[in-house]
């Protein structure tokens, strides 16, 4: 089984414990949390649909009580918040690219609703806390991010489709394939959350964050399929509920704002992402 980091996501902050200036501590945040802080990333909720829909009531709860109690944990130390928002508010879109004045078309109450809507809800929540508190926000709407260190059953679309073609499994596309994504390279991301932390105290967002290349799912698997150099053979299964037809964000204002862009190409990003499964995941081999 492809699942050696199953039982140990400590392994990714291992060389992080022993530091003096590091400390770990686990902590639900749908319950307060006490705690001396000046800087705060809210970036706690799965984002994979096989691990938000488990247990979607507490999916929700960490959206929105999360967002609650990291809140006011920020107004009591005065501290700045940074909230993980995603491209899923805008849910199906009919417009294309996203810009971040579009409200998005979401269903409220569908399988993927405990995610969309949880995060709508937390935007709502930073937004208000902003307004009646003055509290220093950023929100940012993340579009597709991939990289080393992703779990290897974390069930979206580039770990499967890697896992898969090295497997020499059947690579699954829900759907003909023709849906597409835009997919951001982890490194690319982290600059952006830094680089959006640093600015003044009247930039709030919410602003897009993602790789602006746009793929369907179909070249996403041909792409992976060539690189691996795999004998897999593509199979199609029904599209799921909801899913949107169409993602890509407009990062015109993290372009002007941050001064921004993503470095690493699709192609780029892949090859690193492969090489962490294949060397660090040796289970995951055929």
């Amino acid at each position: 089984m492809c699942g050696q980091l199953l039982h140990r996501p400590e392994k990714n902050i291992e060389h992080l414990l022993g530091k003096p200036n590091f400390e770990l501590l686990r902590h639900d945040i749908t319950f307060p949390l006490y705690v001396e802080v000046d800087e705060i990333y809210n970036l706690a909720c799965p984002a994979s649909p096989i691990h938000y829909q488990f247990d979607p009531v507490q999916t929700t709860k960490t959206s929105v009580h999360g967002a609650i109690n990291m809140l006011g944990l920020a107004k009591r130390t005065k501290a700045k918040i940074f909230q993980a928002s995603t491209s899923e508010v805008y849910g199906d879109p009919t417009i294309h690219p996203q810009t971040e004045d579009y409200w998005g078309h979401v269903n409220p109450i569908g399988y993927r609703s405990c995610y969309d809507e949880g995060k709508r809800c937390a935007e709502t929540l930073f937004l208000d806390y902003h307004r009646q508190h003055r509290l220093h926000i950023k929100v940012a709407r993340i579009f597709n991010t991939y990289g080393p260190h992703m779990h290897p059953n974390d069930g979206r679309v580039i770990s499967n489709f890697i896992i898969q073609a090295i497997r020499g499994e059947p690579i699954t596309i829900y759907g003909d394939g023709s849906q597409t994504r835009s997919f951001c390279y982890v490194s690319d991301m982290i600059d952006a959350f830094v680089d959006l932390m640093a600015t003044p105290e009247n930039v709030t967002g919410p602003m897009n964050l993602g790789n602006p290349g746009e793929y369907s799912i179909l070249e996403l698997a041909q792409t992976i399929l060539e690189m691996v150099r795999s004998p897999s053979k593509i199979v199609y299964k029904p599209l799921p509920e909801d899913d949107p037809l169409q993602r890509q964000p407009d990062i015109s204002r993290a372009e002007k704002v941050l001064g921004w862009q993503p470095r690493i190409n699709l192609r780029e990003g892949l090859e690193k992402t492969i090489r962490y499964f294949r060397n660090d995941n040796p289970s995951c081999a055929v």
